[in-house]
């Protein structure tokens, strides 16, 4: 931020009164409402992975916040898209959601085949992104998307599932259970 300072002249025999405005610079980012800067973010994000470089953890930032943002629709979306820095917000909103919502596990694995990462790999970069974006969203707003969205996804952000299972519905418009090893006989 750079500092501005203006002086005003009073009609009346007064000594003048300096005031001090905040303008942001085009030195560096502007911080989220949260007060968190991108680079606050992306050393949170990279310690969160224990990422050796910030050029590691910023590319799972991307890649996660614009998987999420293909998911999440509604005031949820907009809310963290405010609570986000202006540079991880872009890449958040500059997603059109998907038609069918994708479960956490099937977001998981869409995320995996896009970036051509491991299942499990993309498993720990979600869950390094989605730790510190839970902490500038904030309690109330993680319980609203994570009832926004369909199972899964409390996990991904650091939280139980505690919700009671929530049954689907597939293209064929066929009743499925959201859960992943349903119907294989597992006793």
């Amino acid at each position: 931020m750079t500092l501005r300072t203006e002086t005003t002249a009073s009609t009346t025999p007064v000594t003048p009164v300096t005031r001090t405005a905040s303008v942001p610079s085009a030195a560096g980012p502007a911080p989220a409402r949260g007060g968190a800067s991108y680079s606050d973010l992306l050393e949170r994000v990279r310690y969160e992975g224990a990422y050796p470089t910030r050029e590691r953890a910023e590319e799972s930032v991307r890649s996660v916040l614009a998987a999420l943002g293909r998911q999440l629709v509604g005031d949820e979306r907009v809310d963290l898209a405010a609570r986000l820095p202006v540079e991880a917000a872009l890449v958040f909103t500059a997603q059109v959601p998907a038609t069918t919502p994708l479960t956490g596990w099937e977001f998981v694995k869409d995320l995996a085949r896009r970036t051509g990462g491991s299942p499990a790999t993309t498993r720990w970069d979600v869950g390094a992104v989605l730790a510190p974006v839970a902490r500038l969203a904030g309690p109330e707003l993680v319980d609203r998307i994570v009832d926004r969205l369909p199972s899964g996804y409390a996990l991904l952000f650091g939280r139980a599932e505690l919700r009671p299972h929530r049954r689907t519905v597939d293209t064929a418009g066929a009743a499925r259970a959201s859960r992943p090893f349903a119907g294989r006989g597992a006793a």
